[in-house]
């Protein structure tokens, strides 16, 4: 089969994008916000884009809510922290009133509340209103290869739902293997934790009972992985309805961490069995929405009334085979700039496409750490706050306050808002000195971080500005 190519597809594009969005493609003009950047009109309400499912002709929203960091507030009982059950159902109940009805979960999610909290707050409104996806998540259980713990947990998401039926149901993290010398491979923990103990043949005999009604997987690393799932749809060993992806501007041909796949290659595998495409992480975890300020400047001069947000949102978009593109939406703000990107979505022309792409050879120049505050690291044993103190690096990275030595000219500035910003997000007593080695996150990291190689070359940095020694 041929790849897609990009000139080819945006002219395809441009005549079917008409008919998938609802009401004029017209950009937002200037007057749409204020001097500060504020928006003064109104979120549109009735003009989501929508992409159909071939498989089962679900109209879905193409902007989905990604369950993951649903907001957190201190536990009452004095034990860590608990969803915002109230935040919550404001949240859900905004998003279905501006036409988003696909929300995404899983069982780990939200420290492993979020199936409890989305099944409280969509049970507020009409079954058909909403469609529900959610995951066996095998991957992160030490008893994962226990055909027994796979089924409870599959039964348990529709408890914690409140449901009878899984509109769409994933394996979780399929490609994911261990990270380092010894870890496994995503091919050993495919076969561990889903096929060698029958899940595949009980999900399939679920889904002709009809409680699951979309089949499919989310995907993660491993090209090994991929390539299998995918000769088993080719042979008709199985039928992925479904399948969900990284992907957006800077992993397109760029891809960072270990064993990464280039998110052109996963499209084009997907794009041309007709596989339809849900897209995880479209702005990194946020990486693309708090660039370095000079790229922020680069984006504002081109659209000075959009977000830069909206640019990656309207990037992954504007792939035809995308039914679904998910952002983890953990404030109201976040919600309504969404909201504004796809209602209706503006594709990219050709002009923009290339523009981004210029954007990311720019980008990729910075020392980031691929960090997307998914926290499957999380909880250390030994209390370290790992998503916090890697994002507080990158914030840095991103601000400019990452001196090189004490000859870079603004090195007092620099070593004082590394220092202070760092005890401020992170508390002393969770930050990276405190970590021992000891490699419980490194395996269930979906970017393959080396987390502890990481946290030992900040706790240096740290060191060198506290000391004066860099």
């Amino acid at each position: 089969m041929n790849k897609i190519d990009r000139r080819s597809f945006l002219k395809t594009l441009s005549v079917g994008a008409a008919g998938a969005a609802v009401a004029s493609c017209a950009p937002k003009k200037a007057a749409d916000s204020d001097p500060a950047g504020h928006y003064t009109t109104p979120v549109p309400t009735g003009q989501m884009t929508y992409r159909t499912n071939p498989n089962t002709g679900d109209k879905v929203s193409l902007l989905g809510y990604g369950c993951m960091r649903w907001p957190m507030i201190p536990n009452p009982n004095g034990q860590g922290e608990i969803i915002d059950q109230e935040q919550v159902n404001r949240l859900v109940d905004y998003a279905l009133e501006h036409g988003v009805n696909y929300f995404d979960t899983s069982p780990h999610y939200g420290r492993g509340q979020s199936e409890r909290a989305t099944g409280i707050a969509l049970k507020r409104h009409p079954r058909e209103s909403y469609y529900i996806a959610t995951k066996m998540s095998t991957f992160l259980d030490a008893n994962g290869n226990d055909p027994n713990v796979a089924r409870a947990g599959y039964y348990n998401s529709f408890k914690e739902l409140q449901v009878d039926y899984l509109d769409y149901y994933l394996i979780h993290g399929a490609g994911l293997g261990g990270f380092g010398p010894g870890g496994v491979t995503g091919m050993d923990n495919l076969r561990a934790k889903y096929l060698d103990i029958g899940m595949h043949e009980f999900l399939m005999k679920e889904k002709e009972a009809g409680r699951i009604r979309n089949m499919g997987f989310s995907y993660h690393g491993d090209i090994e992985v991929l390539e299998y799932l995918m000769e088993m749809h080719d042979k008709g060993d199985a039928h992925w309805d479904f399948v969900q992806i990284q992907m957006n501007y800077q992993d397109w041909h760029y891809p960072q961490g270990l064993n990464a796949v280039q998110g052109e290659i996963m499209y084009n595998m997907l794009a041309e069995r007709n596989i339809p495409i849900v897209i995880m992480e479209p702005l990194l975890g946020g990486r693309l929405s708090n660039l370095p300020v000079h790229l922020v400047q680069r984006l504002k001069q081109r659209n000075p009334e959009n977000s830069v947000a909206s640019w990656a949102f309207r990037w992954v978009g504007s792939h035809e085979h995308v039914m679904s593109v998910l952002s983890g939406m953990t404030y109201m703000e976040h919600l309504e700039d969404n909201v504004r990107s796809f209602s209706p979505l503006v594709p990219l022309n050709e002009e923009e496409f290339d523009f981004l792409e210029e954007t990311t050879q720019l980008l990729i120049k910075y020392p980031i750490i691929q960090c997307n505050n998914c926290q499957y690291c999380m909880p250390c044993p030994y209390g370290l706050d790992i998503p916090g103190t890697l994002l507080h690096y990158n914030k840095c990275v991103n601000d400019g306050n990452l001196p090189e030595s004490q000859g870079d000219p603004e090195y007092r500035k620099m070593r004082r808002a590394f220092l202070v910003g760092y005890d401020r997000s992170v508390p002393k007593l969770r930050q990276a000195s405190h970590c021992t080695g000891c490699n419980q996150c490194s395996p269930n990291c979906p970017q393959r971080i080396d987390i502890p190689g990481e946290m030992q070359r900040i706790d240096k940095f740290v060191e060198s500005l506290k000391q004066n020694t860099l």
